[in-house]
């Protein structure tokens, strides 16, 4: 038998065995753009509407052939950023992890609306960069909060130390806000320049390869995954940027992580979004009757999405199991209940279930000095009979809550607990004291 190691070294090795699982993947540190005061429920609802489909975007915008994509949380609330850095020499930027939409795109330096704060793509500087021509170079994507119009191009992208040498992007040179010129909120806030989309090139509005899949055809990635940790802000912070979690492309990060993750197939033959089928919900204990036929059921898991969409009778019920809640009257598709009412909603896709912490279900008072807050699970109106249109949009409301497994191959979304390191009340995935045994049994 093998000399047992001293505590104080097995400890030692522990912590080095730690810091070297960063060295196996790449994890994508995140920033979150918080402060409630300036949450605005009509414009989140307005956003997930035209993103999915559920209405047309506002007149004034010219909506792009294929349909609007929404980026729904670039606001103080909940905004959850990446860096990635385009062109030859390299200039970085910060933009939006949306897995519910498939193109990336910058604010160029010839954009005439663009928020000044931002960075601003100088396509002039990169020696790698190439312009499309012809009737299809110029595309225009309505988005909820707006629509950006510019030229597709190619140039080197690179994210997470891995890169794409001929990335399709846009070069955006106009800007066109739902709301006034002169208001600060718009699609683009602070120093975020961009987009990027993480979901399947069915999505995309330029019909380019997303640059997580151009990298997995590539063999870049020792596993075909992006692992989520979104990381809500501190209650007590008003600062307009903090650290938001680790976004992890070509793996997970078990750190962040307890126990296994539990994958479940897509439930569609072609992925166009993160698909899942909701199968059960329960509020406060109770299980909620809800539409559990495929079709009803069917639910796009994306991290741009700030709340939790769902049909209006299936919503309605969720709601009519909190005592004295009742529609708001001054935001649409929202449900009002008393502030000091703790909300505890569970989900789940056909295997365990998930808790949402009721901090996230409750997304503020519904107007100043009021005793009445706004849920957050709201509906938006029926989407069309189109066979892919969910009927779902998981988004940061729930997702704050797990660690999210986005795989390629086979095709599926898996769930985690989060460990304690993520705020979670588990401790680090197995797999790491496996490993780390393992490594121990190497060196001794």
């Amino acid at each position: 038998m093998p000399p047992r190691l001293p505590f104080s070294l097995f400890f030692i090795v522990w912590l080095t065995f730690l810091e070297s699982l960063a060295l196996d993947l790449v994890h994508v540190p995140l920033t979150r753009r918080s402060g409630a005061a300036s949450f605005d429920p009509n414009r989140e609802a307005l956003k997930v509407k035209v993103k999915y489909g559920f209405t047309d975007p506002p007149s004034r915008f010219r909506r792009a052939t294929s349909g609007g994509v929404d980026v729904t949380n670039q606001d103080d609330d909940s905004s959850f950023l990446g860096s990635l850095s385009i062109g030859t020499p390299p200039q970085t930027f910060t933009v939006v992890l949306d897995s519910g939409s498939s193109d990336l795109w910058l604010a160029s330096s010839s954009c005439t609306n663009c928020n000044t704060n931002a960075p601003l793509f100088q396509s002039d500087k990169s020696q790698s960069f190439q312009a499309s021509m012809g009737a299809d170079a110029e595309v225009t994507i309505t988005y909820g909060s707006g629509s950006v119009t510019g030229i597709v191009a190619t140039d080197t992208v690179t994210m997470g130390g891995f890169t794409v040498s001929s990335q399709t992007f846009r070069k955006y040179h106009s800007f066109i806000p739902i709301l006034t010129a002169t208001s600060t909120q718009n699609l683009l806030q602070g120093a975020i320049s961009g987009l990027i989309g993480l979901a399947f090139p069915p999505l995309s509005q330029t019909r380019s390869t997303p640059f997580w899949l151009a990298l997995l055809n590539a063999n870049e990635f020792s596993a075909a995954d992006m692992g989520f940790w979104l990381a809500r802000a501190p209650a007590s912070s008003n600062a307009a940027e903090v650290p938001g979690g680790v976004f992890t492309l070509g793996g997970a990060n078990a750190s962040l992580y307890s126990g296994d993750i539990e994958f479940l197939d897509l439930p569609v033959s072609t992925p166009s979004f993160w698909f899942q089928s909701l199968s059960a919900v329960t509020v406060n204990g109770q299980s909620i009757q809800i539409d559990t036929s495929s079709a009803s059921t069917l639910s796009a898991i994306d991290t741009g999405t700030t709340l939790i969409v769902g049909p209006p009778t299936d919503v309605a019920a969720i709601w009519a199991a909190v005592p004295n809640s009742s529609p708001s009257r001054i935001s649409s598709g929202f449900f009002r209940f008393p502030c000091t009412t703790q909300v505890n909603v569970t989900l789940s896709f056909g295997g365990k279930v998930w808790s949402i912490s009721p901090q996230d279900m409750n997304v503020g008072q519904e107007t100043p000095q009021s005793q009445f807050c706004l849920g957050g699970i709201i509906t938006v109106g029926s989407t069309g009979s189109g066979s892919g249109a969910p009927q779902w949009i998981i988004g940061d409301t729930f997702l704050k809550n797990v660690y999210t497994v986005l795989r390629a191959s086979p095709p599926s979304v898996g769930f985690a607990e989060l460990s304690t390191l993520a705020g979670g009340t588990g401790a680090a995935s197995l797999r790491v004291v496996s490993r780390c045994l393992r490594s121990i049994d190497r060196h001794t």
